[in-house]
């Protein structure tokens, strides 16, 4: 065995079923979309690594100094260290008066197999006193006061409650139509429905129910078979839909407790009202399902074109998430600006991002004609007009690019035979384009009302 090569994991809790334990890990520098309950044969005791306590800056007033604390690494206060030896039958300590039998806090390192062979564990773990650990407010912000949080995005992001519980999934299985999802991340479902084996969603408005003939019933009374907003776009079988998230409040929360599951980079807040949400559907004859969607402020003052966006899994790998970032840019055309996503970008759709800027920019840099036998010229302002992506992800993108040279006193682009025959077999594969003739949208100045 190469036990070198076993990546760390952090144990964040246990439980036990019938009798037989089960570890929640996530292992560390691998995203959260990986983490997963574990049985003790796959946990290794051979190597451990114990938690680092890190270095505090001096305290003025009695309150922390600037550097804020980390929550995944700091010894909680009035926790006691203790090692111990976990083995199939250890029984971790209750904690008093709370519905959670084995807590394990999230300082922990352990060494395991990212592989199903048969292991052990040494580890440490913290018994934390009931304020502690149920104290939610105690890192919220640096100076001792809680941070209001950053109320900019749908799902905002904002990790003050970046806690034991958002740190780990809590709905096993969705059915929505005829897909069965994994979620990937914690999503603030009613707390009764975490339990469940699966979570039954109707495809067409979003609503959650405990079970399948809960579903059933509800089948029978809801009449839509598309999202509820204005179809703005259409065609073959792609439609796109846009939702006011004042007017459709349910929807649009519904919206967002489903893409929590999906996006770990943002937290919820239910306040839908300052929003638009773009639902991307496919047409059947049993109705528009939904394939994905984004979320945009209808007043940025940013120039943020989008505030989230997801393709579900079902979906994705399918050129879906660009035919989405691609309309988001022709509604930034129509409203005559230039738009750039909300920041952080998840890692997928900064992939997804580059890949768009990428493309769009080769594509219009190609089809430049020279004139009078001079090399063809543009400025980077150019071809932020033309294609409505923000100037500063312009310069981005050819940077990443490596397209960008200084030649004889001026800045000159560089296309190389690699990178043109790369984007010619791209596009070769980019079959869903976004046609503007299909699009009747009409952009309206949401500053002049007085309310949404």
């Amino acid at each position: 065995e190469h036990e070198d090569e076993w990546p760390l994991a952090e144990i964040l809790s246990v439980k036990d079923i019938s009798g037989k334990k089960l570890y929640y890990v996530h292992y560390i520098d691998f995203n959260k979309r990986l983490d997963e309950w574990v049985t003790p044969d796959r946990l290794d005791i051979k190597k451990l690594q114990f938690p680092k306590k890190e270095a505090k800056t001096p305290m003025k007033n009695g309150l922390p100094g600037s550097r804020p604390s980390s929550p995944e690494r700091d010894v909680v206060r009035e926790s006691i260290l203790y090692p111990v030896a976990l083995d199939v039958e250890t029984t971790l300590p209750q904690v008093s008066g709370k519905n959670i039998q084995y807590i394990i806090h999230s300082c922990f390192q352990v060494c395991m197999l990212f592989r199903p062979h048969r292991l052990h564990v040494l580890m440490f773990h913290t018994i934390l006193s009931d304020s502690t650990l149920w104290s939610q407010d105690s890192q919220d912000s640096s100076d001792g006061i809680p941070s209001a949080p950053r109320m900019t995005g749908s799902l905002v992001s904002d990790r003050s409650h970046d806690d034991i519980v958002t740190r780990m999934k809590n709905i096993d299985c969705i059915e929505l139509g005829r897909h069965r999802l994994k979620p990937w991340y914690f999503s603030p479902y009613p707390q009764e429905l975490t339990s469940l084996p699966i979570l039954y969603l109707c495809e067409f408005c979003l609503k959650y129910l405990k079970s399948l003939k809960c579903l059933q019933r509800h089948l029978t009374k809801c009449n839509l078979r598309h999202p509820p907003g204005n179809e703005i776009y259409r065609k073959g079988t792609i439609s796109f839909f846009e939702i006011d998230g004042r007017k459709n409040k349910a929807y649009s929360q519904n919206l967002c407790l489903l893409a929590k599951c999906f996006l770990d980079h943002k937290t919820l807040y239910y306040d839908t009202d300052p929003f638009l949400f773009y639902v991307m559907t496919e047409y059947d004859s049993k109705g528009f399902h939904i394939v994905g969607y984004f979320s945009k402020e209808k007043e940025s003052t940013e120039d943020y074109n989008v505030a989230c966006i997801l393709t579900l899994p079902p979906y994705q790998r399918r050129g879906y998430g660009k035919l989405l970032i691609e309309f988001s840019y022709e509604l930034s055309k129509v409203e005559g600006k230039t738009g750039t996503p909300e920041k952080p970008l998840s890692d997928l759709g900064l992939l997804s991002y580059r890949s768009y800027w990428s493309q769009t920019i080769l594509e219009i840099l190609m089809d430049l004609k020279s004139e009078n036998g001079e090399r063809p010229q543009i400025t980077i302002n150019e071809i932020s007009e033309i294609t409505s992506v923000k100037k500063e992800d312009v310069i981005s993108t050819l940077q990443y690019l490596n397209l960008i040279n200084y030649y004889k006193g001026q800045y000159i682009l560089t296309l190389s035979e690699d990178i043109v025959e790369g984007h010619e077999r791209a596009m070769q594969k980019r079959h869903l384009r976004i046609d503007p003739k299909c699009l009747h949208f009409t952009p309206k100045d949401w500053s002049k009302r007085g309310k949404w």
